[in-house]
């Protein structure tokens, strides 16, 4: 929310109370307190009739310092909150000086003034971040209520990443943005994952650990700050050191919670019925059988809204007109290697069996009158599961439990923004704050129930919407874009932010959900999609099927696929990752190239993992333009070389774009094509790529099931190549570019390569 009119005015009807000073400084073993009154004070008289804030740092775990600011703490606690983890062997230390008091946890401290003026200033290793200064912290009485807020200063050439999935502008400044789960597309300002997180390009994070609406005025109601503001009393933040973006992520995971790691299979081609087309069992048999035919893997087949009757969603039985024997069906499509998914929400339409059930149980939301809420947007007279209510929760997966019997390995939990604020839940949560954490909950619920059945390692839903902390339930994917390449960058966009926001795994609509895409477009979506983390073929009112467009597209759609799956080693090991730090599959430029300035800007480009690079092609013609970091890099798909850095324009076919190794990378490639989930380590090919005299690759093969496999050491040594296997003794190959090889000599576990000079 905007306070002010201007630099220097205050907006009708609203009267700020900003801290003025520090007054007194109450020091504990691990903490600090500060009262800052909201007037300087002349004399003792000025103390009567005067707010006095509180404003508590502390540490939950080292380089992360916590901030809660109070006016009045009499407020009863509402929940939910947002779950932290901290670590008890946390040591901070506290020094007190004349002119300030210093709190420092790690390499992150903050430093109090004790001047005329109230001063906080966060610094790393020493050196300033960020800090709060004149009329940064205060509550403003409105028209609507009494909101409380903090404002951090922005550095010259400082630019802001994050808050949630966001399709507008990658970088943040000049924004406004409302922390507030809606159902916008991904055309518009609005978003299904919304995150009070960012961090910025001087080596720090900050979250808001609010999880009601969160207003960010960045770099926008006073361009040299970022304030943040929720209505009430109190508000909570954290300062997250990193310096490194990589470690800022690893810390706010470590916070809020890191993703788990997705099952193998779920990485290769998933294909859906789309949304309002007609299908039946005949017409997915006919979808598969044709697929399998053209030679296009395909690993998971996904049913969407109508495997239920109309006006029944969500009641969680097959539409018996259209599939009379469903468990039959699926017995025989699990019989040909295919995971199948599912489409579910939490509404439940009012002509749905399970209606009465809820209702009678307490299971659905209510209005403060006791009355169910109901709504006919959606579903006629739909109500919304209560999962406030441990029953509500064992009830739904219990429904859930019965469709896994039948054969379903996973769900698509579609919807949880549209959550009213009029109403009242099971265990007095405050409706405010469940409107966005409602996604939290219904997914956690569906993604506990998965883990529960099919085990740690091959639990994974199919999510539009997530607050904080979502990201420990994978994957989620970017709602509803159109189809052209314009809503295909900006799904490129918000996925990049998503992933500067904490989560690891993400995938889009290939070919956009709206409308149906011109052949070209499909093309390029295609290999774009297939160099994402997962990829999904989903539409609208039509059926994503390659050979609905064109010849060619097939081709493209089998070639990238088959790419996709012979990469998985690679990728499979990058997903680990994400699992173990908090780094994202797919990574924004900056976060490999933090010191390189060009990086910074860069949304129509992205690394997959740490050693590709990939750049979409956005055009009709194929051109497409992109930077290419310090060194030799080499397009892993046509072996052309290209010395950065610079910006490259190259016009590409439909079965190529810049998929650039980056230099001193060792690439395990596998030896099948055809699906996601096979003994990476077996038959692997290492390919290496412009090796340095003096390099060292340490290069870990997983297993499909989430164990390192297979280590292998690569060093250059002049030239010579040295090659080091540890782990079953399973064939290997080598694929050496850009140096020209002399001889090789190799045994089971140590290969040598000389190179000419």
């Amino acid at each position: 929310m905007k306070f002010t009119d201007g630099y220097w005015q205050i907006r009708k009807g609203m009267t700020p109370h900003y801290a003025e000073q520090v007054h007194d400084i109450e020091i504990e073993s691990d903490a600090i307190t500060v009262f800052a009154p909201t007037k300087k004070l002349n004399g003792r008289g000025d103390t009567l009739n005067l707010p006095l804030l509180a404003v508590h740092y502390a540490s939950p775990m080292e380089n992360v310092i916590q901030v809660k600011i109070v006016h009045h703490k009499g407020v009863l606690p509402r929940n939910p909150e947002f779950e932290i983890h901290q670590d008890a062997k946390t040591k901070v230390h506290i020094s007190n000086e004349e002119s300030h008091t210093t709190l420092t946890s790690g390499d992150l401290s903050v430093r109090i003034y004790q001047g005329e003026n109230w001063l906080v200033e966060f610094l790393g290793k020493g050196q300033s971040l960020t800090s709060s200064g004149w009329r940064a912290i205060g509550f403003v009485d409105t028209p609507e209520g009494r909101f409380i807020h903090e404002q951090l200063n922005l550095g010259v050439g400082e630019v802001v990443y994050g808050l949630g999935e966001r399709f507008t502008s990658f970088i943040k400044n000049g924004q406004v943005v409302d922390i507030w789960n809606e159902d916008g597309g991904t055309s518009s300002e609005q978003s299904y994952k919304n995150i009070p997180f960012y961090l910025t390009n001087r080596g720090y994070g900050v979250f808001v650990r609010q999880p009601e609406r969160v207003s960010f005025e960045v770099a926008s109601e006073k361009v040299e700050r970022v304030q943040f503001s929720v209505e009430g009393e109190a508000l909570e933040y954290f300062i997250i050191y990193g310096p490194t973006p990589k470690e800022i992520l690893n810390r706010y995971t470590a916070l809020t919670g890191r993703p788990a790691l997705p099952p193998a299979w779920s990485f290769g081609l998933w294909l859906s019925t789309s949304f309002t087309t007609g299908y039946d069992e005949q017409t997915v048999t006919g979808f598969i059988d044709e697929m399998a035919k053209r030679d296009i893997p395909l690993h998971v087949f996904h049913f969407d809204c109508f495997w239920m009757k109309e006006f029944n969603w969500t009641d969680l039985q097959w539409d018996s007109r259209f599939f009379p024997d469903p468990q039959g069906m699926l017995s025989r499509l699990k019989s040909r290697g295919l995971h199948i998914c599912v489409w579910i929400n939490p509404y439940i339409a009012q002509r749905s069996i399970l209606f009465d059930e809820a209702a009678k149980n307490g299971y659905l939301i209510k209005k403060p009158n006791g009355d169910i809420w109901q709504t006919d947007k959606w579903q006629a007279g739909m109500g919304i599961v209560d999962f406030t209510n441990p029953e509500a929760c064992k009830w739904f997966s219990g429904k859930l439990r019965s469709l896994l019997g039948m054969g379903v390995d996973t769900f698509k939990t579609d919807f949880g923004e549209r959550i009213p604020i009029d109403v009242i839940y099971h265990d007095g949560s405050d409706p405010f704050k469940m409107h966005n954490y409602y996604s939290y909950l219904y997914n956690k619920t569906v993604f506990d129930l998965l883990r529960e059945e099919r085990g740690e390692g091959d639990a994974i839903v199919f999510a539009r919407s997530a607050t904080a902390g979502g990201q420990q339930f994978p994957v989620h994917w970017g709602g509803d874009c159109t189809a052209t390449f314009e809503s295909m960058a900006e799904s490129l966009r918000g996925g990049l932010s998503l992933g500067l926001s904490g989560f690891g795994f993400w995938s889009h609509d290939i070919g956009g959900f709206e409308q149906t895409a011109s052949a070209d477009v499909y093309k390029r979506w295609a290999a774009f999609g297939l160099l994402s983390s997962h990829s999904r073929l989903h539409g609208s009112s039509s059926y994503r099927v390659p050979w609905n467009y064109d010849e060619e597209a097939v081709n493209v759609l089998s070639k990238f696929t088959k790419l996709k799956c012979s990469l998985m080693p690679y990728l499979f090991r990058t997903a680990m990752q994400t699992r173990e730090d908090g780094t994202p599959m797919m990574r924004a430029m900056l976060l490999e190239f933090p010191d390189d300035p060009t990086c910074e800007y860069l949304d129509l480009q992205y690394m997959l993992g740490d050693s590709l690079l990939v750049a979409p092609v956005f055009s009709h013609d194929g051109s497409v333009r992109f930077y290419v970091p310090e060194g030799r890099w080499t397009n892993l798909l046509n072996g052309n070389v290209i010395e950065g850095p610079r910006w490259a324009q190259e016009t590409h076919e439909f079965t190529s774009l810049p998929l650039l190794v980056r230099p001193n990378s060792v690439i395990p490639i596998g030896s099948q094509t055809d699906r996601p989930d096979y003994d990476y380590s077996d038959g692997v090919t290492l390919h290496i790529t412009h090796l340095e005299d003096g390099k060292h690759v340490k290069v870990e093969v997983p297993s499909s099931d989430g164990k390192v496999e297979a280590v292998f050491e690569v060093r250059r040594d002049g030239r010579m190549i040295h090659v080091h296997r540890r782990g079953p003794g399973k064939a290997w190959n080598v694929l050496v570019s850009g140096m020209e090889i002399v001889k090789a000599e190799a045994s089971i576990d140590e290969l040598s390569i000389q190179l000419k000079s």
